[in-house]
C-alpha cells in the first residue's frame, strides 16, 4: 500500500470539534434487507445508541469478533437513516479509506466507557 497524501491542514479548533468517545459494543446484530449494515449496541457508561456499520462482508463471524470488545465511535455526527434504520455515530475504523478490510480502533487498555480521546 502506497500511503495517501496528507490532508490539508486544520485548526486545533476544528480537531476539537470531533467527539471521539471509546464504547464497549454490547452486541451485534444483522440489519434485515442490507447485503452488508450491522446493528452495533454500544454502551458509552452513562447511554447506549445504536450504530449502523458496513462490517457484514469485512468478517467470516462479526459477533464473535467485536462483540464486548471495546472501540472508538465519532458520537457527534448527525444521525443517519440508512436501510430503514437510524445510526446514531460512526465507527472510528482503521484502513477504510485506504481501501483495506477495515479494523476497529481500540484503546490499549480498558478504560471507562464515555472516556474521550484526544
Amino acid at each position: 500500500m502506497i500511503p495517501a497524501p496528507i490532508k490539508p491542514l486544520i485548526s486545533r479548533d476544528d480537531l476539537n470539534k470531533v467527539d471521539i468517545r471509546v464504547g464497549t459494543i454490547l452486541a451485534v446484530e444483522d440489519v434485515p434487507n442490507s447485503d452488508k449494515l450491522l446493528r452495533l449496541k454500544v454502551d458509552f457508561g452513562d447511554h447506549t445508541r445504536k450504530i449502523l456499520v458496513g462490517m457484514k462482508k469485512e468478517r467470516s463471524n462479526p459477533r464473535a469478533e467485536v462483540e464486548g470488545k471495546q472501540a472508538l465511535f465519532v458520537v457527534n455526527l448527525e444521525p443517519r437513516k440508512m436501510a430503514g434504520e437510524v445510526s446514531e455515530g460512526m465507527r472510528f475504523d482503521i484502513g477504510y479509506e485506504d481501501k483495506i478490510v477495515p479494523t476497529l480502533a481500540l484503546p490499549e487498555k480498558s478504560v471507562p466507557n464515555g472516556t474521550r480521546a484526544g
